[in-house]
């Protein structure tokens, strides 16, 4: 089944991009941006997006790795007394005359 007309990407295109990018890395994130990296191919309209990504979750390989799971709010905890109270941004400075 044709999932993007804009870059003639099919369904088992997506699936043989999850499962060879599977099975080179067992622990990477799979992402809709790695599989169109993976397919030489970017979105254009975005139009497909909806499909593309059903199409990607009803891959088993799309898990996540089972060590990596919950591990931002694990981060989250350790690292929040390094957070910042105060805002990030620079002062306005107003331009002289």
């Amino acid at each position: 089944m044709i999932v993007c007309h804009c870059m003639n990407i099919r369904d088992r295109d997506i699936h043989a991009a999850i499962n060879w990018m599977r099975t080179a890395d067992p622990n990477t994130i799979i992402t809709p941006g790695k599989v169109y990296h993976a397919l030489g191919k970017s979105a254009d309209c975005g139009g497909c997006m909806p499909l593309f990504l059903d199409t990607m979750r009803g891959n088993a390989n799309l898990e996540v790795p089972a060590h990596l799971r919950g591990l931002k709010q694990q981060i989250s905890r350790e690292s929040h007394h390094e957070r910042r109270s105060e805002s990030h941004r620079i002062p306005q400075q107003i331009a002289a005359p």
